[in-house]
């Protein structure tokens, strides 16, 4: 949907039943389950100014290696049991180091094994090459977040830059994968960077375009940024965004406890159509049990 800037602003300004009943005219009404496995933890060489895993803060985080194939199919089938039907691979770091990188194509194999799981992978910014043996190996799904808006992006990160991430997400569509890719809010961006996101995002068309909701971490730059972001901004981002890229699926990712139950449920009914179930990276997430009472509460269905 090719809406200016000044169309999605006056969106984001109007009343708010208003806008979630326009994002609602593009709601399927079945919500898609989908999980992760934190395969690799700290010792990031980026200064994300909002992670944990950064080597560049001093945070109490436990850093380990690539963890074994055993590991990634149990916690595969745990979520398949939990009625997901993707699952991800994700590592920390830049980019993939070469023997990491093998195993994980080895690891994506395998996981293509489990009837009813979609393989996917967040593994860091991409070279042609690696992008190539992703798709090779028979990977569903990569996912590869902006973040935030390109005008913002340099309050966020200097190790690396938008203009990277972009390129990642292009090799992963010029090679057949499906794309994840999406943003955290709250990280003192403002509402006009908030519609540059949703454009942006539009721009690059992903299949499924993840929200995350800062979590500020003891450490790190945004630890005090509690407050950037309220429950009803949080709600117009996600209808903007919802409306702005009616073909994907908008997610519920990190930092959603951020909003009421009775606020997750509205956004679930209107522009939500998909949820990172189980524990996250390095924050804690919500018993799957609860997530699918939810969803049938709500007289939604998961899909399959």
């Amino acid at each position: 949907m090719n809406l200016t800037k000044e169309e999605l602003l006056d969106l984001y300004n109007m009343d708010l039943d208003a806008l979630l009943a326009k994002a609602a005219e593009y709601h399927s009404n079945k919500i898609e389950f989908c999980s992760i496995v934190n395969a690799r933890n700290g010792k990031c060489s980026q200064n994300c100014k909002y992670c944990a895993q950064s080597s560049h803060y001093r945070t109490e985080i436990e850093s380990y290696p690539l963890v074994e194939l055993d590991v990634i199919k149990q916690a595969a089938l745990e979520s398949k049991s939990n009625r997901a039907n993707r699952f991800a691979i994700v590592t920390s770091g830049k980019t993939p180091d070469e023997e990491d990188f093998d195993k994980v194509l080895s690891m994506i194999k395998e996981l293509n094994k489990i009837d009813g799981i979609k393989s996917c992978a967040s593994i860091g910014i991409l070279n042609e090459e690696q992008a190539k043996a992703l798709a090779d190996a028979g990977l569903k799904r990569f996912h590869h977040n902006i973040n935030t808006s390109e005008s913002y992006y340099p309050e966020v990160c200097t190790t690396h830059s938008w203009q990277d991430r972009l390129n990642t997400c292009r090799l992963v569509k010029k090679y057949g994968m499906e794309l994840c890719c999406g943003v955290i809010l709250g990280m003192g961006e403002t509402v006009e960077q908030r519609v540059e996101m949703a454009m942006e995002l539009a721009e690059i068309h992903p299949d499924s375009i993840p929200i995350n909701i800062l979590m500020p971490i003891p450490q790190t730059p945004f630890e005090n940024y509690h407050d950037k972001i309220d429950e009803e901004n949080i709600l117009r981002t996600i209808a903007v965004f919802k409306i702005a890229n009616p073909d994907s699926v908008v997610r519920f990712c990190g930092g959603r406890m951020r909003l009421s139950a009775e606020n997750q449920e509205k956004a679930l009914k209107t522009c939500v159509e998909g949820i990172l179930i189980g524990n996250y990276l390095t924050t804690v997430g919500k018993n799957p049990e609860e997530d699918i009472q939810t969803v049938e509460k709500s007289g939604l269905e998961i899909a399959v």
